[in-house]
């Protein structure tokens, strides 16, 4: 799928503050940010679709796309207001090119093309796993370069080694499920309604981790790679036994809950090691999760490391990722844009293809 992408020749004067618009369409939120490249996020908004898929018990593609249609112009302009700014006043469009949702980032694609083109100004299409590791930046204390960042979204799990803007190093990833997928397909297994995760989670809260025993699978593997389709079919098995009792989620749910910490802990742990670093970034919708920070923090810090999360707010799909790493990129001088004058939405996207 390919739409004509703007000239590059009014490329923005880097001396001077540049305003830029992100716009994030990859999956079921549609989100909006407004980043001053010196002044940092002026304002973001962000609608969610739960409600829209919760009665399929999924995300439905075609849905998705058409709510972004609905909502993104709207969003645009109570952003825009929110920021103080009026459109004119934009230096470049930044927006989700993938990975994602094929007919979802082509809504995004188009209306960011649409209005770069309108403004006579460059649109820029962002990585969207780059929106997420760079999305701790926006905090009052950010991390600095180099690092290592854990992503944890819906459907990734990876370590990276980031030197800076662009300079990604992929050092493990998982075989199979990603942990996010782990905790939607075990939610659903156990009967919980969408989105599964992070009820999941909460359940956990009010169970003991220990009363069942589950595997940690690749804890010990001696490299970084992760696999949680195995714990997903462990806890299938735990339910399937005669004894098993609705009364017992909540403890299942709690240990399912640390047993995937434990091998997301074990494996940051190892990356900063191999790597001789010591800062790690925790980036996606996972990174959310109260217990793998709580236990981050503490064996982190016990190694004389630091950890650092993105705000809440950004730990789902945002546009405030998507305007900040496009601005981050402005201010690198790190510009991107399609072949022969074109783009194609990318729904796989490997982000160790980034420069």
């Amino acid at each position: 799928m390919h739409v004509l992408s703007m000239r590059w020749d009014k490329i923005p004067d880097m001396m001077k503050s540049q305003l830029v618009l992100g716009i994030e369409s990859s999956c079921d939120e549609t989100g909006i940010g407004l980043v001053d490249t010196q002044r940092g996020l002026l304002a973001h908004r962000v609608f969610s679709q739960i409600d829209l898929h919760a009665a399929y018990g999924g995300v439905v593609p075609e849905l998705a796309s058409r709510d972004h249609v609905r909502r993104m112009v709207p969003l645009i302009r109570e952003t825009m207001a929110a920021g103080g700014h009026a459109l004119k006043d934009l230096d470049v469009v930044g927006y989700t090119t993938g990975p994602g949702l094929a007919g979802a980032l082509l809504v995004g694609a188009s209306v960011a093309e649409a209005l770069a083109l309108a403004l006579n100004i460059p649109a820029m299409p962002i990585h969207h796993l780059e929106g997420h590791l760079l999305s701790p930046m926006l905090s009052v204390q950010p991390p600095v370069f180099p690092f290592v960042a854990l992503l944890v979204s819906g459907g990734h799990t990876q370590l990276m080694r980031v030197g800076g803007v662009g300079d990604y190093v992929l050092l493990g990833e998982s075989v199979d499920d990603a942990a996010g997928e782990a905790f939607d397909k075990t939610a659903k297994l156990l009967g919980l309604p969408y989105p599964g995760g992070p009820i999941l989670s909460k359940l956990a809260g009010q169970g003991v981790a220990g009363r069942f025993k589950l595997p940690r699978p690749m804890k010990n593997s001696g490299d970084l790679m992760f696999s949680f389709s195995g714990l997903k079919t462990a806890v299938l098995t735990a339910t399937k036994k005669p004894d098993f009792s609705e009364a017992q989620i909540p403890d299942l749910a709690a240990e399912f809950q640390e047993a995937v910490v434990d091998v997301l802990c074990a494996k940051a742990r190892t990356a900063l090691t191999q790597t001789g670093l010591s800062q790690l970034v925790v980036a996606g919708g996972v990174g959310a999760n109260a217990r793998l920070r709580e236990r981050l923090r503490r064996e982190i810090g016990k190694r004389g490391g630091h950890v650092f999360f993105p705000e809440l707010e950004y730990c789902s799909d945002n546009g405030a990722m998507i305007a900040f790493a496009c601005a981050m990129r402005v201010r690198a001088g790190k510009f991107r844009s399609g072949e022969n004058g074109v783009f194609a939405i990318r729904p796989r996207w490997p982000l160790s293809e980034l420069s």
